[in-house]
């Protein structure tokens, strides 16, 4: 520990300053962009207060992640389709938890237990909503938390209804073990995210944390694809695997009327 905080301290003291400004520019761009429709190199340097070498080299750098692009004027600058589909995520996850909330807390409530929603992010499941069990023996708060997809029954879920070539990109890294019941085995874990499929819903026994199990059902966009996952977790001797079933349709039901409120939306 001690070790990593001396490292980031010397790497902040060393770049992180102008990382920081770097990045405190480019968002500063994109605002300008955002303000005039369009503008060129010398008008964007002008606003920064930098060089027009240094806001060329922003722009270069928004243009290779397309958020900027070329106006047909070439030489001024626009915003891209990048923007609108960084929006669209961020609108999307957040009709979900909005959509979500209500239906998560009577579930809470009625069960006495955590109540999570994860979408799928950059390999991992993210979660973007909790309601916090009634009688949790812990208060850890799972929001923005990152997990692995092949421990957690909410990442079994979206990994199971993902198209089978990108299914098999997610896991080609190895499945890390985090407990001794943790599947490893790409050929186990397929099979299991075959049943995940044959009957709606995905469950874990102890295979991130000791002594916590959980039960996912997918959340359905209105164009019938799966956005997110629903989940149950507690402790092992309160949802051991003999009540699964009777509380995956429970959950379904949840997922169910959460992908009709979105369908409703749409």
């Amino acid at each position: 520990m001690g070790n990593e905080t001396q490292n980031a301290g010397t790497a902040g003291g060393r770049g992180g300053g102008s990382l920081v400004q770097s990045v405190d520019r480019a968002v500063t761009v994109l605002a300008i962009l955002a303000r005039h429709g369009e503008a060129g190199v010398t008008e964007i340097a002008e606003e920064l207060g930098v060089h027009k070498s240094t806001a060329f080299r922003l722009v270069g750098a928004l243009e290779q992640r397309d958020l900027v692009e070329q106006t047909a004027d070439r030489g001024k600058y626009q915003l891209a389709y990048g923007i609108v589909r960084l929006a669209g995520a961020a609108s999307a996850q957040l009709e979900i938890t909005r959509e979500s909330r209500a239906v998560c807390q009577q579930l809470a409530e009625e069960s006495g237990e955590g109540v999570n929603i994860a979408v799928l992010d950059r390999g991992e499941a993210i979660n973007v909503s909790q309601i916090r069990a009634l009688r949790s023996v812990s208060a850890y708060n799972w929001v923005g938390q990152r997990t692995p997809l092949h421990a957690t029954s909410s990442g079994k879920v979206l990994l199971a209804f993902e198209s089978p070539e990108r299914g098999r990109e997610l896991i080609s890294g190895g499945l890390e073990r985090f407990t001794d019941h943790t599947v490893c085995d790409v050929r186990e874990l397929q099979a299991e995210l075959e049943r995940v499929r044959e009957r709606g819903w995905s469950s874990t026994t102890e295979e991130l944390e000791v002594g916590l199990n959980a039960i996912a059902c997918p959340v359905y966009g209105a164009e019938g694809e799966v956005v997110a996952a629903l989940s149950i977790s507690g402790p092992s001797y309160r949802l051991s695997t003999d009540v699964f079933p009777q509380l995956a349709r429970v959950v379904g039901e949840a997922a169910a009327e959460v992908s009709a409120r979105i369908e409703r939306r749409a």
